[in-house]
């Protein structure tokens, strides 16, 4: 005899709320027992109230970053703890910056509708502007594998390739109307992936037929912001609209999300992975903002230290595998540096 379709139906939703419940972990309880301790110094910015941000290590172990109210790219040497400037025009508002092996700072003049090379030996500046009238804000760069660089253009809604050589850039649309393409990382097959932060998408780009795919999350009223990939490939990303980190899965398609520390309201923002694939974020919601690390393998919280300044809003980060430390610019005017065990 068959059961009534009302049980039928019961029986159908239990499922699906246990694999719904399945796919979400909770690191708010899942805590070590022992935290890592990590040791956070900042370096106060000689010019006040210009938003330093986006910091990167150089051969040399000098710590470069933009002013990004302020219209200029410095470089911190820590050890001795001297700032040194190169002014830009008026209205560039720089967002990001990354130094190659050369030598030479490249960054998104994120107001100015280009991207810009500046040598440090001469003080010269190359512009490159952007090819089309709607790409007016570069945003985010990173280093491809054959001396180019990827970008997104976040309200302009493209991705965009520049051949570091020739100068030369390509932008491609995204399928996704609003997308605000925002952080971007390259995996481990020098495919670039970024986050669609007006949606509730991933995306990647083909780097030889520079084809866009689009990937949604789970949830809807997902908004991730920053990105990062693990040794085995998977893509981390936080969501800052309503506190979850989550990783996909690009084999398998794989979504899985854990409530941040923090809460919904934590706004997780920075983030980066080390070489021992644990995840470093900082919930940005709270009046310190405070830097987390989560262990991929273990699926739990290790650390939780606030930014000794508060941070007003700490917005990207990147790991310096020889130094063992994390760099991040802070809206209260500082540099810096989280050396982790």
């Amino acid at each position: 005899m068959c059961p009534p379709r009302r049980t039928i139906t019961v029986i159908i939703r239990l499922i699906i709320l246990l694999v719904m419940t399945c796919s979400i972990n909770h690191p708010v309880k899942a805590v070590a027992a022992s935290l890592i301790p990590v040791d956070i110094k900042e370096w106060q910015v000689p010019w006040d109230q210009t938003r330093p941000r986006d910091p990167y290590v150089d051969q040399q172990h000098r710590v470069w970053f933009v002013g990004q109210s302020g219209d200029y790219i410095a470089v911190l040497k820590s050890e001795l703890g001297q700032f040194h400037q190169f002014k830009l025009d008026s209205g560039t508002g720089p967002h990001n910056l990354i130094v190659d092996k050369q030598g030479q700072v490249w960054y998104a003049g994120n107001r100015a509708a280009h991207i810009g090379k500046l040598d440090p030996v001469t003080g010269n500046i190359t512009k490159y502007p952007m090819p089309d009238p709607k790409a007016t804000d570069p945003h985010t760069l990173i280093f491809g594998k054959n001396r180019d660089i990827w970008f997104t253009v976040q309200h302009g809604n493209f991705v965009g390739h520049l051949d570091m050589d020739t100068g030369q850039i390509q932008l491609m649309p995204l399928p996704t109307p609003h997308a605000r393409p925002y952080g971007i990382v390259l995996d481990n097959t020098h495919s670039p992936w970024f986050v669609e932060f007006g949606t509730h998408k991933l995306g990647t780009i083909d780097p030889d037929t520079h084809t866009v795919r689009e990937f949604p999350l789970s949830r809807s009223e997902a908004r991730p912001r920053r990105l990062g990939v693990s040794s085995s490939g998977v893509i981390w990303y936080v969501d800052y609209a309503e506190g979850y980190l989550g990783s996909y899965n690009p084999k398998t398609g794989h979504i899985q999300e854990w409530p941040v520390p923090g809460g919904p309201d934590a706004r997780p923002y920075a983030m980066t992975i080390d070489e021992q694939d644990r995840v470093w974020f900082v919930e940005t919601g709270s009046k310190a903002n405070r830097l987390v690390g989560f262990d991929i393998q273990t699926r739990n919280v290790i650390s939780l230290t606030d930014i000794p300044s508060g941070g007003g809003t700490v917005r990207h980060m990147v790991y310096h595998h020889p130094t063992r430390t994390i760099w991040f610019g802070t809206d209260t005017n500082t540099i810096g540096r989280a050396l982790i065990p």
